[in-house]
């Protein structure tokens, strides 16, 4: 609790007391699940960089016992009392998993002689830890192969914590991941990677206080760890469902899930332990189609029959279900319920949101207006603690028919700071619009009160009764929060208006990220740098020579764009780097500096101003841009 936290309203503290009385809090399988197969867990449970600075702790979740408190949501605090316990277990003989180490899980599948890694979590730090874990209670085994799952950075930064570069090179270890793993896995992290992240530090509340009145966890996992993210480029491609590979006497056949959880994607059937990973796609909540840190927005109608596929193929004698997050379910009946029960959800949402959408509703109406089944409603993992119903069927309308309701008035808005000007204005002024907002407040309508006094601070930032309630509006909303998410993005909000800008504490466009983007790749993330405005006036054109590949590349800035060929051009460039494919992303971590160029072993011919013009006109992107106030 921090000297501005507010206890919970009474409206808050009935809508909590009516969920304890309309969900099944008395079915606790999962609280046996979520422990079975302890064999040993760090104590503490913290990992540290080399200057001390802590990179993850669980141990700050021991809060989490017993009944809920009136700040939290008493599903959530469920969710998240199961999803901080942590450990090493033993899914079945044989294959362990480390869980509470990170947003993710680590798997480990023993072979006849060493192990087979899957999933690495985020960070090298946290991913070594794990690691020490297992070692420390199976022994000493080889890592024959590593296994990513799909293309989030929780599933393989973590990788140099397990194996070496040189590990890879030279054979003793395989990297198997599905088909567009790696341009999924750079693009995603790089394009966008400045805004996702800032978001993401809103969406999992890395930077904010853990507590009963702070962060509790983010439904998927507890938080994110905030090391060293990391990343080696697969050496095997997986391309087909019904691929077989056996490694270290390890029989493995493999799902391509392509755009469900992850544009690129897949699960693992391991038939001699009769077990399913199941990757990110069939977990105890309901996923994001459009997580909040933003992404392209997934497929609800694919995913859904994604799992009816992996029901039938496995769906006879799997035994045993595991996930990239969360813990496992046991007996084939239960497994193909659970499995079931994932596939329906993501199915209703998706028919429903596009019958209502036939009607005429809007994404904001439809989600006004869905309601799951009794079945649904009553199955835990089918609740929103990552994915929410109500901005996953935002997510559908989204993806059909784009961010136009039809409406005229929508189509040719105000900025948020002038809409904002002109309602205060139009409701009486900020001190009317405050006044009026606390009525509403007290009347427990947070909702209207988020509303309205985000067009004071947009229009008034100055305004230090505006800021006050809507920091605690926002703190209630929070509490009332169901979604982990949610709770992380409300009591962030509420922490930036009263305390400042916290920042982006995890990064994901990491030097290895950088350093696997493809040539093209990396002129794209050079492209999207430019200040249009700033460049229409400049035209430069440069030739790129790669020595190891023999590839060659012309750039040209012209009309503020920077664009690209691989194909012979006529005349000659301006100047020519010459480099290899290895030293290119010096371009981007070395700022364009000749200097840095020339240490890489890279020459530069020609007029070297070229350079200079080019960074002179590049716009990195802000990683502590506002978000709650207009700067």
């Amino acid at each position: 609790m921090t000297a501005t936290s507010k206890p919970a309203s009474e409206s808050v503290v009935r809508q909590h007391q009516e969920l304890l009385r309309q969900l099944p809090f008395s079915d606790t399988r999962d609280f046996d699940d979520a422990t079975r197969g302890l064999i040993g867990r760090r104590t503490p449970n913290a990992v540290t960089a080399a200057d001390g600075t802590v990179l993850w702790d669980n141990d700050t979740y021991s809060f989490l016992d017993g009944d809920a408190p009136d700040t939290v949501n008493p599903s959530l605090w469920r969710q998240s009392r199961l999803a901080a316990v942590d450990g090493l277990f033993e899914v079945v003989p044989g294959i362990y998993q480390v869980r509470g180490m990170d947003l993710s899980n680590t798997t480990f599948v023993e072979g006849d002689a060493g192990v087979i890694v899957v999933d690495t979590l985020l960070s090298v730090e946290t991913g070594r830890a794990a690691l020490e874990l297992y070692r420390q209670h199976r022994g000493d085994r080889p890592i024959k192969a590593i296994i990513y799952t799909h293309s989030h950075a929780d599933h393989f930064g973590g990788t140099r914590g397990f194996v070496s570069q040189e590990q890879v090179d030279d054979g003793s270890v395989q990297i198997l991941a599905p088909e567009g793993f790696l341009e999924h896995a750079v693009s995603e992290n790089v394009y966008a990677g400045i805004a996702m992240n800032r978001r993401a530090a809103y969406m999992y509340g890395a930077a904010l206080a853990r507590g009963p009145q702070g962060q509790v966890g983010a439904g998927l996992g507890q938080t994110v760890s905030t090391g060293t993210v990391s990343l080696i480029a697969p050496t095997d491609i997986i391309t087909t469902t019904g691929h077989e590979e056996t490694i270290d006497g390890v029989r493995m056949v493999f799902q391509m899930a392509p755009d469900t959880e992850a544009p690129s994607e897949m699960l693992i059937y391991f038939p001699d332990f009769k077990a399913l990973c199941a990757a990110e796609d069939a977990t105890h909540t309901f996923h994001n189609l459009l997580t909040l840190r933003g992404a392209v927005v997934r497929d609800p109608h694919g995913w859904a029959n994604y799992i009816t596929e992996t029901i039938d193929l496995f769906g006879d004698e799997v035994e045993v279900v595991f996930a990239s997050h969360h813990w496992p379910v046991w007996d084939n009946e239960r497994v193909r319920a659970f499995l079931s029960t994932q596939r329906d959800l993501y199915a209703y949402v998706h028919d429903q949101t596009l019958r209502l959408m036939n009607k005429g509703l809007t994404g904001p109406e439809i989600a006004e207006e869905i309601q799951l089944p009794p079945s649904l409603e009553n199955a835990w993992s089918a609740h929103g603690y990552y994915g929410s119903v109500s901005h996953n069927v935002k997510a559908v309308y989204q993806r059909y028919l784009g961010w136009f309701d039809g409406n005229p008035a929508s189509l040719w808005e105000h900025t948020p700071v002038e809409q904002s000007k002109r309602y205060v204005d139009f409701m009486g002024g900020a001190d009317a619009v405050v006044a009026k907002a606390r009525e509403s407040f007290d009347a427990g309508d947070f909702r209207w009160v988020a509303q309205v006094l985000n067009h004071v601070m947009f229009a008034q930032p100055d305004h230090a009764q505006a800021r006050e309630l809507l920091a605690d509006t926002y703190e209630q909303l929070g509490y009332g929060a169901e979604n982990g998410t949610w709770r992380s993005f409300y009591l962030s909000g509420a922490t930036e208006l009263r305390d400042g800008r916290f920042g982006t504490p995890t990064e994901t466009t990491a030097p290895d990220v950088i350093n696997n983007l493809s040539p093209t790749m990396l002129f794209d993330a050079i492209a999207i740098q430019i200040d249009g405005p700033k460049a229409w006036d400049e035209k430069l054109s440069i030739d790129i020579v790669l020595t190891d590949t023999d590839q060659r590349y012309r750039l040209w800035l012209a009309n503020g764009v920077l664009t690209y060929s691989g194909r012979p051009q006529r005349g000659t460039a301006d100047a020519t780097l010459t480099t290899t494919r290895r030293s290119l992303p010096m371009l981007v971590l070395g700022g364009l500096s000749a200097d840095n160029l020339a240490n890489s072993g890279s020459e530069l011919t020609g007029d070297t101003s070229v350079l200079q013009r080019l960074a002179a006109v590049l716009d990195p992107g802000d990683k502590n841009f506002a978000i709650v106030t207009p700067d």
